[in-house]
């Protein structure tokens, strides 16, 4: 059985189970924003995207929607704010806004340290771990075994399976455990996300291999046959493949379905450090193959990205969102294992970004898959307030949470970069917008506040592509404290940050060039998620 432990959330407390003590608990209810020395109200806290309640928090894995409730599971260290023997933490919710955070659901054990993966609900129980004619949720995860790391053995990764029947409260580790075992010695060998092909009544299971991504299937998701390789000569490999993801998307505008594989890169990113591409094309149950048009963009080390900043990580979409809904729904680490060791952050590391709907657009570039906020992000906002054309002001006394949406109309004169400020009373500021003279997106956090604890962090302006064609460039962006993120063009273009601002940022502005029109748009504040218990 699980541990379960009851709720300890003061700073002391805290601190003896780091040493190790005891595991630390998790809260079971949304806690106060009072002061700094309240759980959820510290320096640099995200309030509106999810954070661990303590301790270090990495990949998002497991998500899976049953219910009513969307689960999130996370790469957890209970015992540190940095990296350590891995748990899934565990968070629900019903609106992919506010989020109760839930026990650990699972643990380290004989075989090893639990590691990012994902997660089903298995209906019609073909597995047979479903009890009183009910589906079970049933995770799949890697199991890393550091002894055998640390004795330079290549077979100290395996995939294995935990079943619940109570929605995700318990969890039980299947006894024949791994499923999976590492026959051809690949060192890195994880993160399996698991979907059902309904066309070919299959289970399917991506998982990433050091420089190539494996196809499996199963008819129980305990029996499994590798049907195919992908990708040691396409896309970016400055680095480890890792955290993949599949599945079918219908392009825009049109009856066309092609298949969108996810597969994130450490290090190797297109601004450096962490990133995740993608590649479209068509998968036949055992194979995935990029469409002819896709090929150019992931040739001779190229990669596409599903953002351009320095901080989404490891992202992954939903498992099992209803037909009636039929959003492919993401959400990735925001932060970069460059620096996320390091953040000026000591209670808690990490949060995760906003939840992002997902759609696939046929452009003069090609395939591009576009990422936009969920819209049940709307029922944070304040009242609207106009920006008028021609304006520079946006907003003030922000407390560190705004919503921008501008666009600005592109002339031929047009060359000085333009964009949105954030600024604050101690000098600190952000930029964010568009350079017409390289036809690119930018972040610019040289100024954003703290960056003493990386050499690596502030460094040059982020740089994204610009690949819609219109005349217009629209700016969509979330300020959350210590993170801002860019959706451009209706979310063709997306950049994500973090900074560490020494007071929030309270003045939002408008910059631009003396040959760019400023079209006007709406601003909103936004309320935080965390809130005292009743």
């Amino acid at each position: 059985m699980l541990r379960r432990h009851t709720l300890l959330l003061s700073i002391p407390i805290l601190f003896l189970l780091a040493c190790g003590s005891e595991r630390p608990a998790a809260v079971d209810t949304m806690t106060s924003m009072a002061d700094s020395t309240t759980p959820y109200a510290e320096a640099h806290r995200p309030r509106y995207h999810y954070s661990p309640p303590a301790q270090w928090m990495n990949d998002p894995n497991g998500m899976v929607y049953h219910d009513g409730e969307y689960h999130l599971f996370y790469q957890h260290y209970p015992d540190s704010n940095v990296w350590g023997p891995m748990h899934w933490g565990h968070a629900v919710s019903e609106d992919l806004v506010h989020w109760e955070n839930l026990p650990i659901a699972l643990y380290p054990d004989s075989l090893g340290y639990i590691f990012s993966g994902s997660a089903v609900v298995d209906k019609g129980n073909t597995s047979g771990l479903g009890t009183d004619g009910q589906d079970p949720l049933v995770a799949i995860f890697t199991y890393h075994d550091a002894e055998a790391a640390s004795a330079g053995r290549d077979d100290h990764q395996t995939q294995a399976i935990a079943y619940s029947n109570d929605n995700g409260r318990s969890w039980t580790k299947y006894a024949g455990n791994p499923v999976i075992s590492n026959e051809k010695l690949i060192r890195d060998f994880r993160d399996p996300k698991v979907m059902w092909d309904a066309e070919r009544d299959q289970w399917v299971m991506a998982l990433a291999a050091q420089d190539r991504i494996l196809f499996w299937r199963s008819d129980n998701l305990i029996d499994w046959e590798l049907q195919s390789e992908f990708g040691t000569e396409l896309g970016g490999h400055g680095g480890v493949w890792e955290c993949p993801d599949l599945f079918p998307l219908t392009v825009a505008g049109g009856q066309e379905t092609k298949w969108v594989l996810l597969i994130s890169i450490n290090p190797g990113g297109p601004n450096g450090g962490s990133a995740t591409q993608y590649f479209v094309g068509d998968f036949d149950g055992k194979s995935f193959t990029p469409d002819p048009s896709f090929l150019p963009d992931v040739q001779n080390g190229k990669g596409v990205y599903i953002d351009y900043g320095r901080d989404n990580y490891a992202g992954v979409t939903f498992a099992n969102i209803p037909e009636e809904d039929g959003r492919r729904i993401f959400i990735g680490w925001m932060s970069n294992w460059l620096y996320g060791q390091e953040v000026p952050t000591t209670v808690w590391r990490s949060a995760m970004t906003v939840p992002r709907a997902l759609s696939l657009h046929r452009l003069p570039a090609g395939y591009r898959l576009f990422s936009t906020p969920v819209r049940e992000l709307e029922k944070l906002r304040g009242t609207p307030s106009e920006i008028a054309a021609g304006s520079t002001t946006v907003a003030s006394n922000t407390q560190g949470t705004q919503e921008v949406d501008i666009s600005f109309l592109i002339t031929s004169e047009t060359d000085e970069p333009f964009g949105i400020r954030l600024e604050n009373e101690a000098g600190e500021a952000y930029r964010v917008g568009y350079d017409p003279s390289t036809d690119e997106f930018f972040s610019d956090r040289s100024e954003a506040g703290e960056d003493q604890f990386s050499d690596v962090f502030a460094g040059t302006a982020a740089r994204a592509p610009r690949v819609a064609t219109s005349d217009t460039v629209r700016l969509h962006l979330l300020l959350d404290v210590a993170s801002a993120e860019l959706f451009t063009d209706d979310g063709a273009t997306v950049i994500t940050e973090i900074f560490f601002p020494s007071e929030p940022f309270q003045q939002v502005s408008v910059f631009s060039g003396t040959d760019t029109e400023v079209l006007g748009g709406e601003a909103y504040s936004l309320e935080g998620i965390w809130s005292t218990p009743q």
